[in-house]
Formats: structure tokens, C-alpha cells, sequence
């Protein structure tokens, strides 16, 4: 017997999705319900590697511990990497399969995948009494709805119930959900059960005539009103901003532990992914991290990070074509902390052979570490564990760059000269010893009177914020409501709105 499931939709992108999958898995999980996480079909330069070599989306692995399970492939099976030509790379099943243009996806490839994914589907659905699925985008999206296979094409193929989430904090809210349930056919329209509100400032009686109204004019009930609420540190999607400059990472922490913070730059270099990575710094008490993409941002910060990226030589024409390049190069040579990870390592090194990402050849790159790198065609996907200033490291690896270091002190799989550091792990900053022990090396470089909190544990403040999350359903939905959803489908009887979905 199949669990039951739900679909989450959204009015936008960024309306809540990925929270609110994350929300719901959490209540469920805390009922005592075997639940699983799922999106068919995700675009983002943030992701994962699980435990068996497969990448999925940063989001899903975040969903699957909501769900207190082991991530796996199944739960993303096409995940889509936005590069710098049009193009993205088509992960399937954990594995890249090659570079597609939107055109050239959407022309047919998408659809072709929806055998894959609705398997993958049926097989979670056949292993856990629940599946919430997260869409994409929104489901009117009427140009696209063809060859949809994350939105109303796999709710309609698997007859999942889809619950719509609004961002109300952007304002325009009733007239997206109407207007999402309008521009669908019929047969999508009799899926939609209902609407949920989400970042909602205020008194929720003032909002409750225009439910009223909207549940008249659709004949669809709201499922809940869930506060605005700050510092969340939920995992992002969004790989196609296009600057972060800044905007600063934050998360509720205590007071700085020492006398002085610690200042982060994070220089926000194009296709930048993983970003996550400095998720960890942002929880100290006292680390202050911010994006930047000017190399006066760099003067007063006490580390500067160069993230990953899906374009490592369009960074490091970014950062010459900006003069952060020098400014880097300076720094390098003044002793002052610099961290670069995965493609922020290899932007570091000397040379960069690229016949693969950019296929630009030969490129020179900040010649800071002692290294030279040739993308290979095929990926690599770990999970290493090692060492590192004398504390067990974990992380994971995604990059095509094959890094042949030269010289310098050993760094996990990396090195350091000085005060500069590389290497390819991402999550590294996540093992809380070696995060304490690199911050004192980093505050010492400084001159910062800077303390590491002894108790700030990275994994127990994800817990806690999943927590949070599942408080917002459990508190601000009604729950019994949405388990009948679940459990039962979409109700029978659904009014059609007009006009429908145009032929």
C-alpha cells in the first residue's frame, strides 16, 4: 500500500516552500509518522553529496534531516545547475549527464524524465507512511505546463493533494492564490485543496475576512497563517542571484564570547555555490558574515572567504575584472587570513587547465598556493573525513577540478602557505572542533581578542531550527486538516475557477 502525500506549491519562487516541506516533515516526524522528503526536479548551485556518492540539492538533504532519515538520491532525482552560457548542467539520479540548454530541456528532456521521477516517487511512497513533496516555481506556469514534471504534472500523475504557499509579506497575496488556481486546466484545478499564508507581520483577524472571501470566490479553505519569523538558517535554493553584496548571514546566537568579533567577508563571485558553507561561522557568537563584491569591503574584515562556484574561471575574471583580485593577492602577502573552498581553492593556485566548465584552456590563476588544476569530465562526489589542527574534520566534495598541490603545509585535501588556506571540502566548518580551532588561528592573525564559544554546537542549532519550523505548522496550521490531506487526497467537489489554462 502507497503512503499518502502532499504537494507543496508556491504563488513565486522564494515564497516558502522549502520551509514549510521542511515544517510539515518535522510535525510528522515528531507525531511518529515515517515521512520522507521529496522534489522532482530542482534548480540550484547549492547541494549535497549523500552518503552513497550521489548529489542532490542542498534543500532536500536539509528536508531529509527535518525528517531525521538519511538523504538519498530518490528524494531529488533532477537537479539542475544554472552555468554561465544559458546552460545547466542536468544532474540525474546523483550523476551529471551533461550540459542542456533551457530550450533544449524543455523542448523534451523534461518530459522524458517524468517515468524517472514518478518511480522514485512510488518507490519513497512504498517506504514511508507520508511524502511531501516540494514544487518549483509556481504551477501556472502555463508555458511551461507541457512538459511539467515537479509542479501540477507529477500531482496529477501520482493524484497528490497540492496545498499553495503565499508570501504575504510581499504583499498581492489573494490575488496570487486566485490567479494561481485560475490559470489551471480542470483536471490540476481539482488538486488544489487549498492556500497557506506565510510571512505574515500582525494581528491574523484583520487577514480573516479576506480568507473568508478568498475560500467564497475559490471554494478552497486556508490551511494556516504562519508568522514572519527571523533568523530561520534554512539552506537555500536560489542559485541565480545574481549578487549578494551585502546581505549578511545571520542566526540567533549569544553574545560574542571575547572582547572583539571576528568580521567575515564572503566575496560574491558569479554562480556561486555552496555558499552554505559559512552557515557555520554565522553561528558563532561573535562572527559577523557578510557577502561583498567590492575590494574596499575587504579592508576592515578579518577573514575573507572564496566559496565555491560552477564557473571557476568566470570568478576569477570577476574578481580581476573588479580589483579583488589584487586586493586578495595583497592580503595573501600581508598574512591576513583567507580561506577558499572548492572553486575558491582553485582560484587560489597557479594555473587552471579547463577543457571541461569554461573550456577557456589554460588560465592563470591568483598564484597565492602552490597548486595547478585540470577539470576532468567526471565529477567528483565524497565524503571525506580527515584531520585538521589536530580535530576530526568532516565534509563533503563536488567539483570537476583535479587539484596536484606543489608545496605548502598539508590541509585536508588542500594546503596552506601562510595565512591562506584551500581545499575542496565543503561543510568542513560544520565539525565544531576544528571550526573553534581554525577561528583562534584566524582571530590570532588578526590581532582580534576573539573567543570561540566552547559549547556552540553547528548540529544542534540546525536541530533547533527545525524545530522552530515544525513549532510554525504545528502552532499557526491546522494540523488535523492537513493530515487528512495526506492521508486521504485532495476534497471531492472542488469548484472550477475561470478561466482555466488557456488551450
Amino acid at each position: 500500500m502507497s503512503g499518502g502525500g502532499l504537494l507543496v506549491a508556491g504563488t513565486t519562487s522564494d515564497a516558502g516552500k522549502s520551509v514549510v516541506t521542511a515544517g510539515i516533515c518535522r510535525w510528522l516526524v515528531r507525531q511518529g509518522v515515517k515521512v520522507a522528503p521529496f522534489k522532482a526536479q530542482n534548480m540550484s548551485l547549492n547541494s549535497f553529496v549523500t552518503r552513497e556518492g550521489a548529489e542532490i540539492g542542498r534543500a532536500q538533504a536539509m528536508q531529509a534531516q527535518a525528517c531525521r532519515i538519511e538523504p538519498t538520491a530518490l528524494m531529488n532525482p533532477v537537479l539542475l545547475k544554472p552555468g554561465g552560457d544559458r546552460t545547466s548542467q542536468v544532474v540525474l539520479m546523483g550523476k551529471p549527464v551533461g550540459e542542456m540548454s533551457a530550450r533544449g530541456y524543455h523542448g523534451g528532456r523534461q518530459e522524458a524524465l517524468l517515468g524517472t521521477v514518478l518511480d522514485c516517487l512510488a518507490e519513497l511512497r512504498g517506504t514511508y507512511d507520508a511524502v511531501i513533496c516540494e514544487g518549483a516555481g509556481s504551477p501556472a506556469e502555463i508555458n511551461l505546463r507541457r512538459t511539467d514534471i515537479v509542479n501540477m504534472g507529477i500531482a496529477r500523475n501520482a493524484q497528490l493533494p497540492v496545498l499553495v504557499v503565499g508570501d504575504i509579506d510581499r504583499g498581492g497575496v489573494f490575488a496570487s492564490f486566485f490567479g494561481t488556481v485560475a490559470l489551471l486546466s480542470p483536471e490540476d484545478q481539482a488538486l488544489v485543496a487549498g492556500f497557506l499564508v506565510n510571512k505574515f507581520r500582525g494581528d491574523v483577524s484583520l487577514l480573516e475576512p479576506g480568507l473568508e472571501m478568498l475560500h467564497g470566490l475559490t471554494g478552497r479553505r486556508t490551511y494556516g497563517v504562519l508568522p514572519f519569523r527571523h533568523g530561520l538558517g534554512i539552506d537555500e535554493e536560489d542559485g541565480l542571484r545574481i549578487s549578494l553584496r551585502g546581505t549578511v548571514r545571520e542566526s540567533n546566537t549569544a553574545p560574542p564570547v571575547g572582547e572583539d568579533v571576528l568580521r567575515v567577508a564572503v566575496c560574491a563571485i558569479p554562480l556561486m555555490s555552496n555558499f552554505t558553507d559559512v552557515d557555520a561561522l554565522a553561528a558563532e557568537p561573535g562572527v559577523v558574515v557578510r557577502f561583498v563584491d567590492r575590494p574596499e569591503e575587504l579592508a576592515d574584515a578579518d577573514l575573507v572567504v572564496i566559496p565555491g562556484t560552477r564557473g571557476t574561471v568566470q570568478a576569477l575574471e570577476w574578481l580581476r575584472e573588479r580589483g579583488l583580485a589584487d586586493a586578495l593577492v595583497r592580503r595573501a602577502l600581508e598574512q591576513r587570513p583567507i580561506l577558499g573552498v572548492c572553486g575558491g581553492f582553485q582560484i587560489l593556485g597557479e594555473h587552471i587547465e579547463d577543457e571541461v566548465e569554461s573550456r577557456r584552456g589554460s588560465v592563470d590563476g591568483l598564484g597565492v598556493l602552490p597548486l595547478r588544476v585540470r577539470f576532468a569530465r567526471e565529477k567528483t562526489l565524497t565524503r571525506p573525513v580527515g584531520e585538521a589542527l589536530g580535530e576530526t574534520v568532516e565534509g563533503y566534495e563536488i567539483h570537476h577540478g583535479v587539484a596536484e598541490v606543489l608545496g605548502g603545509e598539508a590541509f585536508l585535501d588542500g594546503c596552506r602557505v601562510g595565512q591562506t588556506w584551500g581545499t575542496h571540502w565543503h561543510g568542513s566548518l560544520e565539525s565544531d572542533g576544528f571550526r573553534r580551532a581554525f577561528l583562534r588561528e584566524v582571530a590570532a592573525a588578526a590581532g582580534r581578542r576573539f573567543v570561540p564559544a566552547a559549547d556552540t554546537s553547528f548540529a544542534a542549532l540546525r536541530e533547533e531550527q527545525l524545530d522552530r519550523l515544525g513549532d510554525l505548522i504545528e502552532q499557526h496550521a491546522d494540523t488535523d486538516a492537513l493530515w487528512r490531506l495526506i492521508e486521504s487526497g485532495a476534497p471531492q467537489g472542488l469548484p472550477f475557477i475561470p478561466p482555466g489554462a488557456p488551450a
